[in-house]
Parts: structure tokens; C-alpha cells; sequence
């Protein structure tokens, strides 16, 4: 078993690959480096880096064991961290986010809730764009996000909402007088397409490449954001499928809203970064869940 400092010491001359600088890192000598790098390789048995009087760089079996040690140390102080929360208790600040206005109400239940059990936890609200929902819980400017499914590569909480699917199509469409429709009929139009950098599980559920009978469904444009998308559904450029709630919160007398019958529901609810699963997001998502429920 590989000791903590030997780990640590290996780790920081990777990503250095300069033995002065790691020493001033690690405040100990340069010295005490190549030990302990010397050490390591003889239990190795190969070398881990390649010295020269300039330049260090890791060999091909360095790289891989640091490619391999890199995320389990990740994890353990993650798995420290989550230990020294809970022996604190839920204590900081929460970063919280909605993305589209019918969500805001159920993350503001959720919030109240989890303030009246965790008082010495501050909850910063803020509204997240389509552009930005992806790299704001990667860069940690958003510990939550109250959002729609499928979201991919995020872990996902119990959905929270429920909504029917409604076809936006421009007030004068020949499908704005209908009562519902099927969803096989996205196969006669344009479909309005989202972001490029929307995820593709997100785009094959709301703007799918076909209907469920196989039919294909014609790309209309895309737009920057879903004001910008009725907006090309105003203009006749294509129709959109968007949840029933955009009735109420995006009512356009150029734009019409027609029941989808035989489309499955879209669910909404909370959505984090798996390896930021802090104490604070589990209680949060228990939160948000119970004032759903209430």
C-alpha cells in the first residue's frame, strides 16, 4: 500500500513535472522528492519519469499510474469531506438554480423547507440560461439544478413534476385549430431545434430525429434560447413540442398550443454533479422532495 505523502509527492510531480516547484508546493526540499520518487520507482520497478538536466517528463507506466491513482484520490477526500460534513452538520452555503419559470416555484418550496431544517445553511437562488446549465454544476457555480429530464451525465433526484406535452405552432398553422394531435405529425414540418450545446439525450427526448412510427421529423433552425425558439415558431419557420406550463408562463397571441395526445409526459426535478453529492445537496433533494409531496 502506498503511503499518503508518496501519493501525493508522485501526483504533484505529474502535474509540475519540475522538481523545484513540487518541493515549494509541498514545502519540503527537492531532496526529499527525488526519495521519494526513487523509492516509489524501485517498488515499481521501472521508472516513472524521464529526467533530463531541463526537461521531466512521466514515462508511458508513470502516466498510467497516475491516470489510474488521479481519481481515487478524488474520491477519497470527496468520501472525507462528505464524513467531516456530516459530523458538522449541514453548515455553509447552498447554491441553488431553476432553469424555466414554472420550476422556480417548486425549487422556492424546496429552499423554504430546507432552511427551516438547516438554519445555519445559507441558499443562494439564481436562474440558470439553456447555454449554461451544463458548466455551471461543472465548475461548481451551481450545486443544484431544478431542470428537465433526461439530463446526462449528472445524477438525477425523483422528478419533482409532471407535465403534458403540447405542439407550439404559429397562430395561423393549419394544426392551430385542432383540439390535439398526434405526434406523427412532426413528420409534415419543420421541428425547431435547440442550443448546439443542449445535450443529446435532452434533444432526442423533446426533438427526436423521428416520430415513434419511424417517420422522419425535417430540422427547422435552431435557437439560443427558448424566447428565441417561439419565435421561429411565430414566424412559420417550424412547430416545437414544449410542456403544458408554457401556456402559462409564455402566452403569445402569435403562437398556439395544441394538446399532444399520445406523447409521454415531461418530468422535471433536481440534478447535480455525482461527485459533488455533499451532505448539503442530499438534504436539499430530500427537501425538495418533501414539499413536492406536501
Amino acid at each position: 500500500m502506498l503511503e499518503r505523502h508518496e501519493v501525493e509527492t508522485f501526483l504533484t510531480l505529474a502535474g509540475e513535472l519540475h522538481f523545484g516547484r513540487t518541493a515549494e508546493k509541498l514545502l519540503v526540499t527537492t531532496g526529499r522528492i527525488s526519495h521519494v520518487i526513487k523509492k516509489l520507482e524501485r517498488r515499481v520497478g521501472a521508472p516513472l519519469f524521464e529526467r533530463t538536466s531541463r526537461v521531466v517528463t512521466l514515462t508511458p507506466i508513470g502516466r498510467r499510474l497516475a491516470e489510474d491513482l488521479a481519481p481515487l484520490v478524488a474520491e477519497m477526500e470527496a468520501a472525507v469531506n462528505r464524513a467531516v460534513e456530516a459530523g458538522r452538520g449541514v453548515t455553509g452555503q447552498l447554491r441553488v438554480a431553476f432553469l424555466g419559470e414554472w420550476t422556480a416555484p417548486a425549487l422556492l418550496k424546496a429552499v423554504n423547507l430546507f432552511s427551516s431544517r438547516h438554519p445555519d445553511c445559507a441558499v443562494e437562488i439564481s436562474e440558470a440560461q439553456l447555454a449554461n446549465t451544463r458548466s455551471s454544476l461543472v465548475n461548481g457555480e451551481v450545486d443544484v439544478l431544478i431542470a428537465s429530464y433526461p439530463f446526462d451525465g449528472m445524477a438525477c433526484g425523483p422528478a419533482l413534476l409532471r407535465e403534458a406535452r403540447v405542439l407550439a405552432v404559429a397562430a395561423g398553422h393549419p394544426l392551430a385549430a385542432e383540439e390535439s394531435v398526434s405526434f406523427e405529425v412532426c413528420a409534415d414540418y419543420p421541428m425547431i431545434q435547440y442550443p448546439g450545446i443542449t445535450s443529446a439525450a435532452f434533444k432526442a427526448d423533446r426533438t427526436p430525429a423521428a416520430t415513434p412510427g419511424g417517420r422522419p421529423i425535417p430540422a427547422g433552425p435552431s435557437g439560443k434560447s427558448f424566447s428565441e425558439m417561439l419565435s421561429l415558431v411565430a414566424m412559420g419557420k417550424g412547430v416545437l413540442p414544449v410542456g403544458e406550463h408554457s401556456r402559462q408562463y409564455y402566452p403569445r397571441p402569435d403562437i398556439a398550443y395544441v394538446p399532444i395526445h399520445d406523447a409521454p409526459p415531461i418530468l422535471r426535478g433536481p440534478i447535480w454533479l455525482e461527485t459533488n453529492t455533499t451532505e448539503r445537496v442530499r438534504e436539499f433533494v430530500r427537501a425538495a422532495v418533501d414539499a413536492a409531496n406536501a
